[in-house]
């Protein structure tokens, strides 16, 4: 069964969404305030958010902005082809126009799940908060996206591979070869660092740790 979040503030307008989709057999999480979507999105695991754009708290926007893990179908309002094409380019998956047909609702509902089911097969590395996606070669924390160099991604891509797991300094280099030519032991420090500081952008948490003369590993 998949779950869909309804992000809608308007409890008539969010009680006919989610009768429409409860008669498909969707399971339906409900949120009417965007910082109650936030609290709910980091404890629930859902397919697919419908979200209004004016709401009290944070906003659709922000919402967008911060979410980029699930598709996201706007449901809205607002008209001007201006805001939808923004809407879009900042990450919503589609977008849907106040008063709206129940059939169209529910065939943009079947498109994006079926579009995200195809996209399930890429395989992605978790730990903790952070999301690895090898199809895509991006990494995510708390869904904030990490912006890694060719050789910084092939570094957590082998750290995230063995979770807890000392990986030597020698190792690593011979793991990450295939993708980059130019680290050694020495610059394999710079690179660690580097991602480190880019990580702490983002969160307080220590992803990677320093086995003093051995290697690195994620997570204690």
């Amino acid at each position: 069964m998949k779950t869909i979040l309804i992000v809608e503030d308007d409890n008539d307008i969010h009680n006919l969404i989610k009768e429409i989709l409860e008669k498909e057999h969707y399971k339906i999480i409900d949120a009417y305030s965007g910082t109650e979507a936030i609290m709910l999105l980091e404890k629930e695991e859902v397919d697919l958010i419908l979200l209004d754009l004016m709401l009290p708290g944070l906003n659709g926007e922000d919402i967008i902005e911060k979410v980029k893990t699930v598709p996201i179908i706007v449901i809205s309002a607002k008209i001007s082809p201006d805001n939808k094409v923004n809407v879009l380019l900042n990450g919503a998956n589609d977008y849907i126009t106040k008063p709206f047909n129940s059939e169209e609702l529910l065939a943009r509902v079947k498109v994006q799940l079926r579009i995200n089911d195809g996209k399930s097969n890429s395989r992605e590395l978790k730990y903790k908060d952070m999301v690895l996606n090898e199809e895509g070669h991006t990494i995510y924390i708390n869904d904030e996206k990490i912006y890694l160099t060719k050789t910084e991604y092939a570094i957590m891509k082998q750290l995230l591979l063995n979770p807890k797991q000392v990986v030597t300094k020698t190792k690593l280099l011979e793991l990450i070869s295939e993708d980059t030519l130019d680290c050694d032991e020495n610059s394999l420090k710079v690179h660690i660092s580097n991602i480190r500081k880019k990580i702490r952008k983002v969160t307080e948490e220590e992803y990677i740790e320093a086995v003093w003369g051995i290697g690195f590993k994620i997570g204690s």
